[in-house]
């Protein structure tokens, strides 16, 4: 559905630590590292297939993303897929080790056995979801 999801944060160099760790689980990985400081640049997120890139983006983001935008001031809500309960579990365990706030425990969803999943909040305050399908 989506060509690519970007967020913005304070500090990236905070948003590596946090989203390096948690989305490994989910087979992603860091696949640019485009920041000159913690808080100018960007970091590209992905499993390296079309269609998956996640961009984190600090100050000298896109036009759209401008001065009065501010990181938290409306939290964000993503979810990520992901291969197997397993891999919801180490999301939600990697994202507290990273500095990443419990917003649910990894277990099932929607009064339904089919979806398994975790809820994190960034260090921005967006909330984080990996999910499972059975």
């Amino acid at each position: 559905m989506f060509d690519h999801v970007g967020i913005v944060v304070a500090n990236l160099d905070v948003a590596r630590a946090f989203y390096g760790g948690c989305l490994a689980a989910l087979h992603y990985h860091l696949l640019q590292d485009l920041a000159q400081t913690p808080t100018e640049g960007r970091l590209v997120f992905g499993r390296g297939g079309r269609g998956d890139p996640f961009f984190v983006v600090a100050a000298g983001r896109p036009s759209y993303w401008n001065t009065v935008h501010r990181t938290g001031s409306a939290p964000d809500h993503l979810a990520f897929v992901a291969p197997n309960r397993e891999a919801v579990d180490a999301f939600h365990r990697a994202g507290l080790q990273n500095g990443g706030r419990d917003n649910g425990a990894p277990g099932p969803r929607r009064s339904s056995t089919e979806y398994y999943a975790a809820f994190l909040v960034d260090p921005d305050g967006n909330n984080v979801e990996a999910g499972f399908r059975s």
